[in-house]
Formats: C-alpha cells, sequence, structure tokens
C-alpha cells in the first residue's frame, strides 16, 4: 500500500478537475463551471500555498487506511510529507524518502510533468482537459458549512472510477475534499483540513538534506 499512496493523490487531484475542453459537446453544467472557474482564479492568485489533508483508503476485504500529510509549494518547487514518506522537488531534481527503509531515491525533476496534484492551486487548472463530464449534484450542510457538490464522471469506459465527486464551501471560496468511487467497490477520500497561502518558506524547505537522516540509503537514479 506504501508504494499505492502517491500515485493514488496524483490521481485523485489531476483526476478529479480534468473536465472542460468537450463541455460544448457534452453539456458540461454552465453552473458547475462557473464555481470552479471562480476558485481557480482565487488560487491562480496564490504565490505560494500550503496545505493540511488527510488520505483515507478503503478497500473491500481490507483495514481501512488513513494517511495524513501536508504539501507546500512554490512555483514548480514542492514538499509533500506524508506519515510514511516525504516527497521534495526543487524543479531540478527531486527526492523520495521512504521512512520506513531509511532510503532516499534521487531523480531528475520533469517540470512538465503533471503536478497538479500537489496543490489546489495547481489541481484547478486541471479541468479544462476534457477528460469528464460534470454536473452541481447537490447542495449539502457538512461541518456546519454549507457545501456544494461536483461530480464527475470519466468518458473513458475503461476508467476504474465510476465517479468522482468534489466539495466546495462556495462562501470561503475553498475545496474541502475529493473522493474517488471505483468500480471494484474501492474508494478513496482526500480531505483538506487547513491551507494557507502566500506563506514566506524557510530556505532548504525544496531540498533533502541526507544529513539529517543518520545511516540514510542513497539511491542516485538520476541520468
Amino acid at each position: 500500500m506504501k508504494k499505492l499512496l502517491f500515485p493514488l493523490l496524483a490521481l485523485l487531484l489531476t483526476g478529479a478537475l480534468s473536465a472542460q475542453s468537450g463541455a460544448q459537446a457534452e453539456k458540461n453544467d454552465p453552473e458547475a463551471k462557473k464555481i470552479l472557474d471562480k476558485i481557480r482564479k482565487k488560487y491562480e492568485a496564490f504565490k505560494t500555498v500550503e496545505a493540511a489533508f488527510s488520505l483515507t483508503i478503503e478497500v473491500p476485504g481490507q483495514p481501512k487506511e488513513v494517511q495524513k500529510g501536508t504539501i507546500s509549494q512554490e512555483g514548480d518547487k514542492f514538499r509533500l510529507e506524508m506519515d510514511q514518506q516525504v516527497i521534495v522537488s526543487d524543479a531540478k531534481t527531486t527526492w523520495v524518502y521512504l521512512k520506513k527503509n531509511n532510503e532516499v531515491q534521487i531523480n531528475n525533476a520533469d517540470p512538465g510533468a503533471d503536478n497538479g496534484f500537489m496543490t489546489p492551486k495547481e489541481l484547478l487548472k486541471r479541468y479544462q482537459k476534457g477528460d469528464f463530464l460534470y454536473a452541481v449534484t447537490d447542495k449539502i450542510s457538512e461541518g456546519g458549512k454549507l457545501m456544494t457538490q461536483i461530480e464527475f464522471k470519466p468518458k473513458d469506459k475503461k476508467s476504474e472510477y465510476s465517479k468522482m465527486r468534489l466539495s466546495i464551501d462556495e462562501k470561503a471560496g475553498s475545496i474541502q475534499s475529493i473522493k474517488a468511487f471505483g468500480k471494484d467497490g474501492s474508494r478513496y477520500s482526500f480531505v483538506i483540513s487547513r491551507l494557507s497561502s502566500n506563506k514566506t518558506f524557510a530556505a532548504g524547505t525544496f531540498s533533502f538534506d541526507a544529513k539529517k537522516y543518520p545511516g540514510v540509503r542513497v539511491e542516485d537514479l538520476r541520468m
């Protein structure tokens, strides 16, 4: 499950908001587009973003797994800290540190890769690709807040997900959660508990200092 968590996070955040360019032909919900556009413009104005989150994985026949973490981003630089691993990139080099193994894997960063999963600011750019149909499906009270739910259904019939659901606090203009429903009965929930913008990060935030991890095994995979 450890190896699944990071790709899964990427899938949830990039997939859930990848749905606009086919709107005219497929008739996506104009109300949903208006809401997404408004939030996207707000987040794009942020110079830096930091978010705390929890990721819950429920797979039939397996114990529920919950991982908590934080993600910080400044431009193409990011730092993702979770219970089992830390992933850091200075936009040139990416380090993946596996806590249990006390091992770090070093790779060349790919600035052109889809890093939209890293922050709400980035993921909000993804809903224009046209891979999903989306619409506002409900407005519910959640934690004392009025939430607007937007549901996404993949156009690709071979997708392993039947649908994804985004919960938005319109009053605060923020994303609260993303839920994905697998065709095999599995469910994945990504919940944002705290979001900070325009924070100044300490020097070294977006690099990995092996000296701080005594005995760490370094696997340099750079070409």
